[in-house]
């Protein structure tokens, strides 16, 4: 699949998912998304109803993301919001929230949600993961829901995420990954690109991936199985402190990352004057989820 396939077929399966919720119905059924079940009840109090029944990710990165008064968020990919409410929320009004994607159906969604739950701290941008419309050093955590299987570029993503972390900086990302000895062609075999199976990289991938753009403190904790030799895991991982020069190679970042494999608010979009055209909202977390 080319870039621009991709990046069609995960708009059009996530605005069909924004529609639904806008009209009151989850894309899919209990059986089929157990994604809104992955937050406490009392997290689903706190927000709209169409921000729970928009939620298609695969884990809770919120609850691994150890979010602290004042801090800037961004939520890569964030659907209808959920993520960046509960984030908001945590970070009170001294922090920010920013949820960025692809999918104007969703955007829409997600700032009526945001509205609705009086939240003031939040910002949502359009955009590819791939290109993030934020200045370098301007986020204390990036968060995302299920959301890198389904970039194109995931190379692109990482270097997104190393650019926009401040020093000391971290990650709490909840995604699909694969047992490194499935190939590529046998996760295709195991469900669809905006199922979130197809796309999705192994952890030996994953690890790499982040290493190579000099994250360090890489762990990656699988939850719960999706499919065959598929997992949806959390990952985390830190900036360094220290400025580093130029990214460490592969070999040296991976050694030195020790990584574990274990069973005042910025006006970014209007200041920046950019509308660069983002995966969205995360997905079910299971093979044909949403169709």
């Amino acid at each position: 699949m080319t870039t621009e396939s991709i990046h069609e077929t995960v708009r059009e399966h996530y605005a069909s998912a924004a529609i639904q919720a806008q009209h009151g119905s989850a894309c899919c059924g209990p059986s089929e998304n157990p994604s809104a079940e992955l937050y406490s009840a009392l997290e689903r109090d706190e927000l709209p109803d169409a921000a729970v029944l928009a939620s298609l990710g695969c884990g809770n990165p919120i609850a691994v993301a150890e979010l602290h008064e004042g801090e800037r968020v961004l939520d890569l990919g964030s659907g209808g919001g959920i993520d960046v409410l509960l984030s908001a929320r945590r970070v009170g009004p001294t922090g920010r929230a920013f949820g960025l994607d692809m999918t104007d159906e969703m955007l829409a969604l997600a700032r009526r949600n945001a509205a609705e739950a009086g939240a003031t701290n939040v910002e949502f941008l359009k955009g590819h993961i791939e290109a993030v419309p934020l200045p370098a050093e301007s986020i204390d955590v990036v968060i995302s829901n299920c959301v890198v299987n389904l970039a194109a570029d995931k190379p692109s993503v990482f270097r997104e995420i190393a650019r926009v972390l401040r020093p000391g900086g971290r990650i709490g990302i909840s995604d699909i990954v694969a047992e490194d000895h499935l190939t590529a062609d046998q996760r295709a075999e195991r469900g669809s690109y905006a199922g979130c199976i197809a796309g999705a990289l192994s952890m030996g991938e994953f690890r790499d991936g982040l290493a190579e753009v000099g994250l360090v403190d890489v762990t990656i904790s699988p939850s719960h199985t999706v499919a065959d030799g598929m997992v949806s895991a959390i990952i985390k991982a830190s900036k360094p402190v220290e400025a580093q020069g130029d990214a460490p190679t592969l070999a040296t970042s991976a050694a030195s990352s020790a990584a574990v494999v274990s069973s005042g608010p910025l006006e970014a979009s209007s200041a920046l004057g950019r509308d660069v055209a983002v995966v969205s909202g995360g997905c079910c977390g299971g093979a044909g989820c949403c169709g």
